[in-house]
């Protein structure tokens, strides 16, 4: 596929690429590789679906034109699988939440909802490449309860009545579609989709889209699960789009409000599908991690919310996962230990009981170390990291070391294992290697399902970053 993105590329620039890098896709099953060239970059997409393809391709030209933050699509070979877009960065609403926090986010959230409206209410779009299917209809809705059942109550144990289950089902499904459902909906409207960049908000993965109700993507956004946004902070976002969308249709607030909860429900269900099924039956045992939080929501609804329908039996399965110390329990992270350490004293140990890990010898990079200005330093300063910014050899080095890491972290992850260290040593353990474990450190903040911790050994400093 890297092939086949470099002769798209050299058809559709008339230049060859001077490099690419490959790009952690989460959960996706699409391959991302940025694409290098005079000074600029570009996205190189693999993605063995064509009609998904093809639905995101003609979704991206419609929302492009009337005016969406989408990426702009460059160029396509749906024979081959492959297309070129805009390169919007690696900074993710859910990533700046990460290593921000919310309240230093709250503003992006806020242009996120003002956002929202404009791309439900897109004029005259056309659905003919919708894929699987183009409407949130009675058929959509059974696949996603349906994938919640077969996906997860039963690979999690839990015990239900299918007749009773089905016919809860049932009764969701006639009130969710007793509301207007003729709107765009995103289907994938959340903190992972939304990418910054130069402070605006951007929008990715819409290939999903097909028409259904205003308050499912909403619902998406809320209750994200491992965006795990306060109840004060939910009320609020949802106050500021109704607020939004009464500039351009009426609605009842009250029946809205009540539709949107219902919505919540289906949405937190299918999401609950899609960690059983990533998880459980084929193994990431990373999606468990989602498991936690999106049981956290369930409570609260179920402590907080009342639908003006009767749902006997889902509540009482609600009512087994909120209590189920087993699911409860997945929410461990792999831990990440990051050593900065001199060659002319001790290797760092491993306390964790693996042995192994990574030992990284840096002494062959740009030493700042040779130069006076730079003696009293180290590596977390900002004058011996623009030094050794500067380097392409210390660059190169740094992305080998990515590369081995993160196939390290994927297989770790898929595992279940625990711990695992790494270690950067050069000369004296002051410069070279610090820089490079707290760039390290910085890179792997972005991964969610990681706990990182940093020790610089010469310097006695031990910090947990997240």
């Amino acid at each position: 596929m890297q092939e086949e993105i470099k002769k798209l590329f050299f058809d559709t620039f008339k230049q060859e690429m001077t490099g690419s890098q490959k790009i952690s896709a989460h959960g996706s099953h699409r391959q991302y590789y940025r694409c290098f060239a005079d000074n600029k970059t570009y996205m190189g997409v693999y993605n063995a679906d064509r009609k998904e393809n093809e639905a995101f391709v003609a979704y991206a030209k419609q929302m492009k034109e009337q005016g969406v933050n989408v990426p702009e699509i460059y160029a396509c070979d749906f024979d081959n699988n492959v297309y070129l877009q805009e390169d919007l960065g690696d900074e993710t609403l859910y990533s700046f939440l990460q290593k921000n926090g919310l309240e230093a986010t709250k503003t992006y959230y806020r242009k996120v909802v003002r956002a929202l409206p404009k791309i439900q209410l897109l004029q005259d779009f056309d659905y003919s490449k919708a894929y699987p299917r183009d409407k949130f209809d009675h058929q959509s809705i059974d696949w996603d309860l349906n994938y919640f059942k077969y996906y997860f109550l039963r690979l999690s144990k839990i015990n239900f009545d299918e007749q009773a289950l089905q016919d809860d089902f049932n009764t969701l499904k006639t009130y969710l579609l007793s509301c207007p459902h003729n709107y765009f909906l995103y289907r994938d409207f959340q903190s992972r989709n939304i990418m910054l960049c130069n402070n605006k908000v951007y929008f990715i993965d819409f290939q999903g889209g097909r028409q259904g109700a205003l308050q499912y993507d909403i619902a998406s956004l809320l209750f994200d699960a491992k965006a795990n946004l306060d109840p004060t902070t939910r009320k609020e976002l949802l106050n500021l789009y109704i607020k939004e969308l009464r500039k351009y249709i009426e609605i009842d607030r009250k029946d809205f409000v009540s539709h949107f909860y219902a919505y919540v429900y289906v949405r937190i269900m299918q999401a609950m599908g899609s960690y059983g099924y990533r998880g459980f039956f084929e193994g990431k045992k990373h999606f468990l991690q989602s498991i936690p939080y999106a049981l956290n929501n369930l409570q609260y609804l179920q402590e907080n919310i009342k639908l003006p329908i009767s749902m006997p039996e889902l509540s009482r399965v609600f009512n087994q996962l909120c209590h189920s110390e087993y699911l409860l329990s997945l929410g461990k992270k792999l831990k990440v230990t990051i050593n900065s350490f001199s060659f002319k004293k001790a290797y760092p140990q491993d306390t964790s009981g693996n042995g192994g890990g990574f030992v990284f010898d840096c002494r062959c990079l740009s030493n700042p170390g040779r130069y006076e200005k730079y003696w009293h330093l180290t590596g977390m300063d900002e004058q011996v990291r623009g030094f050794l910014d500067s380097k392409e050899d210390v660059q190169q080095f740094f992305q080998n070391v990515l590369l081995l890491v993160n196939q390290s972290i994927d297989n770790y992850l898929l595992r279940g294992f625990d711990n695992l260290m790494i270690n950067f040593g050069c000369t004296g353990g002051q410069h070279r290697s610090v820089y490079l474990a707290e760039k390290l450190a910085e890179n792997l903040c972005k991964n969610t399902d990681l706990s990182i911790f940093v020790n610089h050994i010469e310097q006695n400093i031990k910090k947990k970053l997240k």
